[in-house]
């Protein structure tokens, strides 16, 4: 539910765009589809007190209403406003789940099997990607209304919103929680269930011990976590937490076929490669699980660093060499498109006048993009930009799939889980907590602007540029990385303690 919440956006872009009548560069097509990380960034904050006060079964359970309340929102939308609404709601449920879920399996699944069990939740994430890119695959090719189209994609997930809102009433209440509340007898018989009887009274005295220590425990405070001597944790974990979005991963995962359409892929085709990469992500992340304990977490950063600069680079270069012409071939590949499509004639007319440029080759893609604006119009410009752009560039997209295919395997085998795993080492234990929910808020605003500004910077800065940028703070990553991370592999968190935190 997380992963296909968050990247079935990518197909339905394009076409609520048209719907809508959104700007291709605007901030506000930006805003539509980052709105999710918004909500998440509330459900973030919210997600400890709503798991305390109510459970953590209770929680995600309002996770699956509000699932369900966004796919079907989004998909009767009848403006922007509306839409909005819709995603930040569904944000929220994102927000909530992401730590609800796996603080449930870690409380309730047998001691050998929790590492195991928290990891499939990851897992399962990046599954749900790669599924929401084939859902968006079959939809755009079983349905020809362009309308029609983006609200299936979107209103597809109330199925497994559902199922999951009644699945969720077979599993039994955290026995953690339901100690907390006195509920001891319930926490026994759930203990016993899953452990059997024997351990679960071993286990159930164990909970006992630490809920009586916790009580004398003076509570985390926002100071502590800011005191000089946290400076260099600090340094780390707003670093890590910075670059593993910076680099633009959500960028990629949230605009996927529209760069591929971009690089003059047929839609069909953009779809398609776009799930190539939601199962790269997969792969890699698999891959991440086996090495990040025996190969070192700073090993793997390094690896990932050095592939998002050269990947980047690699989609940069090839949309710097891209050239733009139009001619006679073009003109009549792209009406019969145009025609085929049932745009409305105001539209057909106004990319007619694309006959004016036959003949020319342009090489920089925001000059002929403003010239094709001066021929069109505005409106029909921000209608069709990826259709135009798809028939009069020149480029080698081969080059483009591998750059995006090696950056999203460069992400996943580093930034992506080794962040979330040096930001539990490097935090003392009383502090862990309160600065794990910290760094997560600082990650999850990169992340927000990111998403937000990728088509603003499109728009302005063009491709090349803008992969470039990814490009460089792929190599800052690198010598961030070099400068200040530490080898945390195989110490234990007291060590690490002591060799980070000043007395």
């Amino acid at each position: 539910m997380l992963g296909f919440d968050s990247a079935v956006i990518s197909g339905a872009a394009p076409f609520y765009r048209h719907t809508f009548g959104l700007d291709t560069g605007s901030v506000l097509f930006g805003f539509s589809v980052s709105a999710v990380i918004l909500g998440a960034i509330v459900g973030n904050i919210s997600a400890g007190r709503i798991a305390d006060y109510f459970g953590r079964k209770k929680a995600l359970i309002l996770t699956a209403v509000l699932f369900a309340v966004s796919a079907i929102g989004t998909a009767v939308s009848f403006d922007i406003i509306s839409f909005l609404i819709a995603r930040i709601l569904g944000g929220f449920g994102v927000g909530i789940a992401i730590l609800v879920a796996p603080m449930y399996i870690a409380e309730i699944a047998p001691k050998k099997l929790r590492g195991t069990l928290v990891t499939f939740n990851q897992l399962n994430i990046v599954i749900g990607i790669s599924i929401a890119y084939f859902s968006n695959y079959y939809f755009q090719q079983a349905i020809a209304d362009i309308d029609l189209k983006w609200r299936v994609m979107l209103g597809i997930e109330a199925l497994p919103a559902l199922a999951y809102f009644g699945l969720l009433f077979l599993v039994p209440r955290s026995p953690r929680w339901l100690m907390q509340k006195g509920k001891e007898e319930e926490a026994k018989n759930v203990l016993a269930k899953v452990n059997g009887e024997e351990k679960a009274m071993i286990i159930y005295q164990e909970i006992k011990d630490s809920l009586k220590k916790e009580v004398t425990k003076s509570k985390p405070r926002w100071g502590d976590v800011f005191s000089s001597r946290m400076k260099m944790v600090l340094i780390i974990g707003f670093g890590i937490a910075f670059f593993q979005q910076i680099t633009g991963i959500n960028a990629i995962f949230y605009y996927a076929p529209m760069i591929f359409e971009m690089a003059g892929g047929a839609t069909d085709s953009a779809f398609m490669q776009a799930i190539i990469i939601g199962l790269t992500n997969v792969v890699m992340t698999i891959v991440a699980l086996f090495l990040i304990d025996s190969f070192g977490r700073k090993k793997l950063l390094y690896i990932g660093a050095i592939g998002i600069f050269i990947s980047m680079a690699i989609v940069g270069g090839s949309f710097h060499k891209a050239q733009y012409n139009i001619d006679s071939g073009t003109m009549e590949s792209l009406m019969q498109e145009v025609h085929e499509s049932g745009f409305d004639q105001k539209h057909v007319q106004n990319i007619a006048k694309l006959t004016e440029l036959e003949g020319q080759v342009f090489e920089n893609e925001i000059t002929f993009f403003s010239l094709v604006t001066d021929k069109v119009g505005q409106e029909t410009y921000n209608s069709h930009k990826e259709l135009i752009l798809r028939h009069s560039i020149n480029i080698d997209a081969i080059w483009v799939l591998i750059g995006l295919i090696l950056f999203v395997a460069s992400f996943a085998v580093s930034l992506g889980p080794v962040m979330w795993t040096l930001l539990s080492e490097i935090f003392p234990n009383k502090l862990r907590g309160l600065a794990i929910s910290i760094m997560g808020f600082w990650n999850s605003i990169v992340s927000f602007s990111v998403a937000t500004l990728f088509p603003v910077q499109i728009e302005y800065l063009g491709s090349s540029n803008t992969y470039f940028i990814y490009a460089v703070f792929g190599f800052i990553t690198f010598l961030f990385v070099w400068r200040f991370v530490p080898e945390t592999k195989g110490k234990s968190l007291e060590e690490l303690e002591s060799m980070l935190i000043k007395k």
